[in-house]
């Protein structure tokens, strides 16, 4: 520790400072150099720019490859091969987002808006990076802070702005309950790092402030990944921000909560588990994720269907997919963590790739209801085919990657309790509600297959980069669908080499 000094810290949090840089250099260029150009060269240029910064901290990070271990700095900087993974996938996510926004005219303030959307990056690293409770909360509000503006970034939409400030208020209040939370395991414990934490905690039993520090932190990182009850903010914001905006918020920001959600139950709470087994309750923090993985499947599955409005049904489904992975959380071991993680990592990039499709369309017909999608196979046919496998993918149809990462996630969760088979209850229930999800999905395929669009429905003609990034998201999408292997096998590597 005393050896270390701030170059070698500054090269083991390179990938952040470099997407930190490219963030002033957006700014500097749009605004400096190319204010009077015309918006669409500028967002091509800002997504040029945030697309090379993500390319060389994906590259920093394979040639480098730099490992620190959670006693480093207090657990603040933990760099380890399973991090680094979860933080490529952040980046390429941040990529792919840049790259459908080239297309969305929703905003002059085009450096500003590139420059947010690599704040939020820098944030969602930080927070996969931390097992220290204190830079958790700090990565957690960058990130938080960053994704309430681009939700109000539209002044054109009144709805944006409400959206925003109902995002706004619910954030400010779980992030009041979850540093309540922190501050209560910081007084039982005396430690804000998790693993000395868990330590502290062991054999002690769920005394009643450990109970409820448990349950404020689950409201806390709950809101963040948007599942019953924390999820009223998650329609609004979904359907008013900017549909990249949207598809950020439901990727990156997905990818990144859901692994310190991860982190800080299985690392932190290790010993206070409890069990979610059938008739076999035990009290901990087990049995509350199940809980709440239940009626956020029931909730966002049937409140799916009622949509009419893409975006709003896309909300409602994540809520429904947060219930799915929260299956990885609840398993607490290796198998739980890679199937989690290869869930989340291509949710998000089929949903980023949905959420680019709605914004070709919303850009043209102004709106996302499900008639404006009538007949679109006959209006951008490529854009069809791709969200065909998008809305398959999400539906859980082989050979699709959304097919096996629920099938990784199930048989882990079966596995959890191998003896038992405690969780296998939780399982058959999120298969019954996987069908469910089927109608809702082909719903949306329907209007653009089978039903006729009308007479002023408007041409759709996305821009050639546009439309490379859709075909490229839907490519990943089959492509880790017929080889999981790609991202399960580094992804088992990973986890045994950071002794998760």
């Amino acid at each position: 520790m005393s050896g270390v000094g701030y170059f070698d810290i500054l090269k083991l949090a390179m990938p952040e400072t470099i997407v930190s840089i490219a963030a002033l250099v957006v700014l500097f260029v749009d605004l400096g150099i190319m204010r009077q150009a015309e918006g669409k060269f500028r967002r091509m240029v800002a997504a040029l720019v945030t697309g090379a910064s993500c390319l060389v901290g994906i590259f920093w990070m394979h040639q480098v490859g730099q490992e620190m271990g959670p006693g480093f700095l207090h657990g603040m900087l933990v760099v380890d091969p399973l991090t680094q993974f979860v933080k490529q996938g952040v980046l390429v996510l941040t990529l792919f987002t840049a790259w459908v926004s080239i297309d969305s005219s929703f905003t002059d303030h085009t450096g500003e808006y590139y420059a947010l959307l690599l704040l939020a990056t820098v944030g969602m690293m930080f927070l996969v990076s931390s097992e220290n409770l204190l830079m958790i909360f700090i990565a957690l509000e960058l990130l938080s802070l960053s994704l309430y503006i681009l939700t109000a970034f539209n002044k054109r939409n009144r709805k944006s702005a409400e959206a925003a400030l109902k995002y706004f208020l619910f954030g400010g209040m779980a992030a009041a309950f979850t540093l309540f939370g922190l501050s209560l395991l910081y007084g039982l414990t005396g430690s804000i790092e998790l693993r000395p934490v868990a330590a502290a905690l062991k054999g002690k039993g769920l005394d009643p402030l450990l109970a409820v520090a448990m349950v404020m932190t689950v409201i806390g990182f709950g809101f963040k990944v948007a599942v019953v009850p924390f999820h009223l903010w998650a329609p609004d914001a979904y359907e008013g921000a900017p549909t990249p905006s949207a598809g950020l918020i439901a990727s990156g920001s997905k990818v990144a909560s859901f692994f310190i959600l991860a982190k800080v139950m299985m690392l932190g709470f290790a010993g206070a588990e409890g069990s979610g087994a059938w008739r076999g309750f035990a009290s901990g923090w087990v049995p509350l994720v199940a809980v709440v993985a239940v009626f956020s499947m029931l909730l966002g599955n049937l409140a799916a269907i009622a949509q009419s409005n893409v975006k709003r049904l896309l909300a409602y489904s994540a809520i429904a997919h947060g219930g799915y992975a929260l299956l990885g959380v609840l398993t607490d071991n290796p198998q739980g963590v890679a199937a989690l993680v290869y869930y989340v990592v291509t949710y998000a990039l089929t949903v980023l790739g949905a959420f680019g499709v709605v914004s070709a369309v919303e850009e043209r017909a102004g709106e996302a209801r499900f008639s404006d999608f009538a007949g679109l196979c006959r209006r951008a046919p490529l854009l069809s085919f791709c969200m065909m496998i998008f809305m398959l993918s999400l539906a859980g149809i082989p050979p699709l990657a959304g097919f096996f990462g629920k099938f990784y996630v199930f048989t882990a969760a079966v596995g959890a309790e191998p003896k038992t088979l405690g969780l296998l209850w939780l399982v058959i229930f999120a298969i019954a509600m996987s069908a469910v999800s089927l109608y809702y999905y082909l719903q949306v395929l329907k209007q653009i297959y089978v039903a006729d669009s009308s007479a002023e429905a408007p041409a759709i003609k996305p821009s050639a980069p546009f439309l490379v990034g859709i075909v490229l998201l839907a490519t990943g999408v089959l492509v880790l669908g017929c080889a999981p292997d790609l991202l399960v096998g580094e992804l088992a590597v990973a986890i045994k080499a950071a002794g998760f």
